[in-house]
């Protein structure tokens, strides 16, 4: 049955805007009774749900359960609850759709529950047997937050009984589903007023927190109060005007202030709160211009507390050399040379794995002998002695004989990888039906790796080959407008409504950044700024606005072959 209360209904902030306060937010404290611990094999027989807003409740929800099974002695005892108390009570598929609606009264609704993988657990498990859609609301777990805020020389334990009487819960939990609700209410008011004290003051923040913010943290949250409510990037420095840390956010004062409260349990980042003076702002017109200067920031002072983006030099590419008899290689930049590369690879390991792949398909040498014009035949050398050269090298490849496989490998990097992909998914078919499944993974790794590379490559080049694109997209405040010249970023602004759009044009393609042409995939930017941008132009609801040249990628390259990404992860089939 449903109890409603006098209290207002008031307005929600929606949950997407990053400062969700917690004084207006919407709870709805759920607690379960059920036969058992499992939620595959035990079902509910008790549910007690309140709305809380403001830290007051304003409605309540419960209901006994017809479990469909015994209910276990030991249950019995432990709750009060018989079998000829839920005989009579309605099936889970009766009362889930009223506790779904009661959940979901409230566009936004947080839900809150004491040791919460419990209870949505159950819920879970339910909705599922039921045919019915879990709505995955936020959830905040008050034990784990009483684990996080109250130590040991506080509370003996952390359990429901134990923080009602800590906090003076009106209600004391008895094992029954609405008097454990209304007292995880109090429980988690109580948490509340702990944290608000500690710069926790919305819903992410109180969802985040996993211990208190050290005083350090505390003591600089004076940092982000002049800080616009902007997109931009912000940098950390310390006492000498070192940058410590690099981050980007579509609100600065927002983002920086959380790194001083609770919310922030990285531990890395709580040791930098320590050594940070100042807070450098850098506002940026677009969410794009951010990410990209936010990379740009990184990759130029290598701030000791980022861990990534700090060192793009050190990708690794596989490389199809122009020797007479080319070969494989592993390199750390591309060069003006003609040759074709696959990557980049953020790790050696993956750049050999894509190695391999291209090395089982093709009998390409493997050994580091030049050879030099008007050689005909490749001479038999020592790998290919010990059998650990996949080339044909005993006197009698001919020069024109390897040339195929070695253009068969470069229109495998640059437009159709085809021979690749059927030669491993043929081998892997083979491996899988005789149960050499490890060896079927390896391969699969391999082919994976090949495909990554060659679609980053195969997406990069084609975007830099265009000397100047101009796209614009429907933002928040307007039309977000970018120019791109050789798959760099050269200009950003947003066209606000009763702006002159041709003039907005011509100003911002004359005021963008002037970009020679270059050679290979990222000749003017790193693959990361590439990529951000190329996630931007194919979003929907991009418009082409300018381009010069052609923006095109082949017809049959590696971009058709993404499902097999899905496959690598389970969720596709080799076929």
């Amino acid at each position: 049955m449903v109890r409603q209360s006098a209290t207002p209904h008031g307005e929600q902030t929606s949950l997407d805007d990053l400062g969700t306060p917690v004084a207006g937010a919407t709870f709805v404290v759920v607690d379960l009774e059920t036969t058992g611990t499992s939620a595959s094999r035990s079902r509910i027989t008790e549910i007690g749900a309140v709305r809380v807003r403001g830290g007051e409740i304003v409605a309540e929800y419960t209901t006994l359960v017809d479990p469909g099974m015994l209910v276990p002695a030991a249950i019995t005892l432990l709750t009060g609850i018989t079998q000829s108390m839920v005989a009579t009570a309605p099936t889970i598929g009766e009362v889930l759709p009223d506790l779904l609606a009661f959940l979901n009264e409230d566009p936004d609704t947080v839900l809150v529950a004491h040791n919460a993988p419990f209870d949505t657990g159950f819920l879970k498990a339910a909705c599922e047997r039921e045919g019915l859609e879990w709505p995955a609301p936020p959830v905040v777990d008050t034990l784990r937050l009483a684990r996080a805020l109250l130590s040991a020389s506080q509370v003996r334990n952390h359990r429901l009984g134990t923080l009602a009487a800590y906090f003076g819960a009106h209600i004391a939990p008895n094992h029954r589903a609405l008097d454990d609700a209304r007292a995880t209410v109090d429980v988690l008011n109580g948490l509340i007023d702990r944290l608000t004290p500690l710069g926790v003051t919305s819903v992410e923040e109180l969802r985040a927190v996993a211990k208190p913010a050290t005083r350090a943290q505390r003591s600089r949250r004076h940092l982000a109060e002049d800080l616009p409510e902007r997109p931009g990037v912000y940098v950390f420095t310390d006492a000498q005007g070192r940058s410590l840390y690099v981050g980007k956010s579509n609100n600065l004062r927002r983002r920086v202030a959380s790194y001083f409260t609770a919310a922030e349990s990285r531990r890395r980042i709580r040791e930098m709160a320590g050594l940070v003076v100042s807070v450098t702002p850098i506002v940026c017109t677009t969410e794009l211009e951010a990410s990209v200067r936010e990379l740009r920031i990184i990759a130029e002072r290598k701030p000791p507390f980022n861990r990534r983006s700090r060192n793009p030099e050190n990708a690794r590419w596989v490389k199809l050399t122009t020797d007479v008899y080319p070969r494989l290689s592993i390199v750390r930049a591309v060069r003006d040379d003609g040759a074709p590369y696959l990557g980049p690879y953020n790790s050696q390991r993956e750049a050999e794995e894509a190695k391999e792949a291209l090395l089982h398909a093709l009998p390409l040498r493997q050994c580091t002998h030049t050879f030099a014009p008007p050689e005909r035949v490749v001479p038999r050398c020592v790998l290919a002695q010990l059998g650990r050269c996949g080339a044909p090298c005993d006197g009698t490849e001919t020069l024109d004989a390897y040339t195929v496989h070695s253009e068969a490998a470069r229109t495998a990097m640059t437009t159709d990888p085809d021979v690749v992909v059927d030669a491993l998914t043929g081998r892997i078919r083979e491996l899988s039906e005789d149960l050499r499944y490890e060896e079927a993974a390896s391969l699969r790794d391999r082919l994976m790796a090949f495909v990554r590379g060659a679609r980053r490559a195969q997406r990069l080049t084609a975007i830099a080959a265009v000397p100047h694109l101009v796209a614009s997209r429907p933002g928040a405040t307007g039309w977000e407008t970018i120019v791109v010249r050789h798959g760099r970023l050269a200009a950003s602004a947003v066209l606000t409504p009763g702006t002159h759009p041709t003039a907005f044009l011509a100003s911002l393609v004359a005021t963008a950044e002037r970009v020679p042409s270059g050679y290979g995939p990222v000749p003017h930017a790193t693959a990361g700024e590439t990529e951000l941008i190329l996630d931007w132009l194919v979003a929907p609801g991009t418009r082409l606005v300018e381009v010069e040249g052609e923006w095109t990628c082949p017809l049959r390259g590696a971009e058709a072959h993404t499902r097999m990404t899905h496959w690598a992860h389970g969720r596709a089939s080799a076929q």
